[in-house]
């Protein structure tokens, strides 16, 4: 015989509840009715979930990660993502507001706890994959340098705040995804690898340079899962999550455009594909194209980072220590061959 289940299983099916009941107190507000079906997503830095409103149709509710970013930091965001709709830069889902015209609700359970939630439409498509990918990444080029070149050019309301991703905040001391260092199974062999990795790296950032031509506002977390394309190509990609936009390096972008396949061996083909794409709405110069796999370097320390601090999460269990050994393959490769 047998006790009662207890510990992590549990826990973390009561958080779940948690963050159910905080969504489900956020409907009324958003004009949605509280009965709807509510089913989880996603959760990484948030909680997402799809709405079903028999009136209002199917709709994606946020509810927010709480000390992540403040209410003003996730109306910058979503000013931003107005401003490239009205500009028809990008296809991104619409953010619905509430009867009375807000875009951010908080949500409460009944103990007290609040996060901010905020509702937006529905879109239609699956993550780009397969014999595809080649020109999906080179239409994706040619979506990240118009937003890059709308970001150049937008005059940012009054009070836009959002993370600067340099390196100190990235991959050093001040990281928003914490330390690499506390990643899933980095030991002492694999902080000299990748300690390695990050002091080369924090030097070829800074020779680089953060001029307004090479460091502006990003989107940040263009990976595989925030892009949607139609199954049969017949609509553009559309580019959701825009939760860790902020400023950073422009070509950071493509970094975070390979996250979690930087290793796969289409890698070069896909960089190239997205060049090309790049190239066709704005420049890149030879420097720039040289320096890219640094950023793609960057993205992957992130990641570690990310997986140490978000272990109760799915995506870190299944990636684990693995993801740490290949992390640091992926290191020496560069180390012994960086650009130039």
């Amino acid at each position: 015989m047998t006790g009662p289940v207890t510990g992590p299983v549990t826990e973390e099916a009561a958080q779940l509840e948690r963050l159910a009941a905080i969504a489900r107190s956020a409907l009324p507000a958003h004009g949605v009715a509280p009965d709807s079906g509510l089913t989880l997503l996603n959760i990484s830095e948030n909680a997402t979930y799809a709405v079903d409103d028999p009136a209002a149709g199917r709709s994606v509710l946020r509810v927010h990660r709480p000390g992540y970013h403040s209410a003003a930091a996730i109306e910058s965001e979503l000013a931003w993502i107005a401003a490239l709709r009205a500009d028809g830069v990008v296809a991104t889902p619409a953010v619905l507001p509430t009867p009375d015209g807000r875009r951010v609700v908080v949500g409460s359970h009944p103990d007290g706890e609040a996060r901010h939630t905020v509702r937006f439409a529905w879109v239609d498509g699956v993550e780009p994959r397969g014999a595809r990918l080649v020109d999906d990444f080179r239409e994706l080029g040619e979506v990240t340098a118009r937003l890059h070149a709308h970001a150049r050019a937008w005059a940012r309301p009054p009070g836009f705040t959002r993370f600067r991703w340099d390196g100190e905040t990235s991959v050093g001391a001040l990281g928003h995804w914490g330390r690499w260092q506390d990643g899933i199974g980095v030991g002492p062999g694999e902080c000299a690898v990748l300690g390695r990795l990050a002091d080369v790296l924090l030097a070829r950032l800074a020779a680089f340079g953060d001029g307004p031509d090479r460091f502006g506002l990003v989107h940040a977390d263009l990976r595989l899962a925030n892009l949607l394309v139609d199954p049969d190509r017949a609509a553009p990609v559309t580019v959701i999550d825009f939760d860790d936009c902020g400023f950073g390096w422009y070509l950071y972008d493509l970094g975070s455009s390979l996250s979690f396949i930087e290793h796969d061996p289409r890698v070069p083909e896909l960089i190239d594909a997205w060049v090309a794409g790049y190239r066709r709405v704005a420049p890149l110069t030879a420097a720039e194209v040289a320096e890219l796999p640094t950023f793609v370097l960057l993205r992957r320390l992130l990641l570690v980072a990310w997986i140490g601090s978000h272990a109760d999460t799915d995506l870190a269990r299944e990636l684990g220590a693995g993801f740490t050994a290949t992390s640091c393959d992926l290191a020496e490769a560069y180390l012994t061959e960086p650009p130039s």
